[in-house]
């Protein structure tokens, strides 16, 4: 079976607009092709891919289980045409990429612009959030990820370092005192990201240590990284974090580091990670050496 690429760009688009004359009209076809269009998709595909009603358009079952492959066969296509220097100038279509919602709000978001005005005609649906996605179920093209990379259905490009720092606000410390050993952070308030797992720690000549929230004098849970820095900043305590998120407030002495020994043990890297199945699309890969050019060659948290 020969599938029309053009039928697949309209089913992908008509997917993500969630209307199909909108999504022909992107690409260039009236409505009445457009419907005629998906219709002989489907009927190739003997399965309804869409749900149409008066009122609106939804994705079918088989349509959701369709989309990821007509994703890739898309990519596979665009990737093909790139090898063989018959990729058009202009990069088009829809780049799903799903990052943490701090760090995106303080290095992504404001250099989205300068993306934008390099290609006009990509369009970027973005999720936010410091809870992480399932790239391959959520069809998302690219991520950015704060953690090892060791699912082994994904592959990565690195970004930058991440190091992982205690800190707190100076009047916290003023009334509660500053630890001079990891052991005396037992007798502290702490404050955790997401649960109260340990976190390995480790000192200048490999000394092992623990930031333990769950054997503290008392602790903060807390699901999103940038509040956490807020309430570091307020005093509800010492924080692990990651110093791009607090570096500008260790600057300007509005925070203090903690035991500055003392870091976190894993090996943090941010990684841009997209599913090892997908071939490199050239709009996923002007995005990955956008973000490398402009944050990663000089991370503003190292300077």
């Amino acid at each position: 079976m020969s599938l029309d690429t053009d039928a697949l760009r309209l089913f992908v688009r008509a997917a993500e607009m969630l209307n199909i004359s909108a999504a022909g009209r992107t690409l260039g076809m009236a409505p009445a092709v457009s419907s005629a269009k998906l219709a002989k998709l489907e009927q190739s595909l003997r399965s309804e891919l869409l749900h149409r009603t008066t009122r609106k358009v939804s994705l079918s079952v088989e349509g959701a289980d369709f989309l990821p492959f007509a994703r890739e066969i898309i990519a596979q296509e665009e990737a093909a045409l790139a090898a063989l220097g018959k990729q058009t100038a202009t990069i088009r279509g829809t780049l799903r990429f799903a990052a943490p919602s701090s760090f995106a709000q303080l290095y992504i978001a404001p250099i989205l612009p300068t993306f934008l005005q390099q290609h006009p005609d990509l369009t970027l649906d973005l999720r936010l959030s410091d809870v992480q996605f399932d790239l391959i179920e959520g069809s998302f093209d690219l991520a950015l990820r704060n953690a090892p990379l060791v699912d082994t259905s994904l592959k990565g490009r690195k970004l930058a370092d991440d190091r992982r720092i205690l800190c707190a606000a100076p009047h916290y410390l003023e009334t509660h005192g500053t630890p001079n050993t990891p052991a005396e952070l037992a007798n502290h308030h702490l404050i955790a990201f997401q649960n109260r797992q340990p976190r390995p720690l480790t000192g200048p000549a490999g000394e092992r240590a623990v930031f333990d929230p769950a054997s503290a004098k008392g602790q903060l849970i807390i699901d999103d990284g940038q509040s956490q820095v807020c309430a570091t900043l307020a005093g509800a305590g010492i924080s692990l974090n990651a110093l791009w998120s607090v570096h500008e407030q260790l600057k300007s002495g509005r925070l203090t580091q903690v035991l500055p020994n003392f870091e976190a043990a894993e090996d943090n890297v941010l990684w841009l990670i997209y599913p090892k199945s997908n071939v490199l699309s050239p709009k996923v890969r002007v995005f990955m050496d956008f973000l490398i050019a402009e944050i990663g060659a000089a991370p503003p948290w190292e300077v």
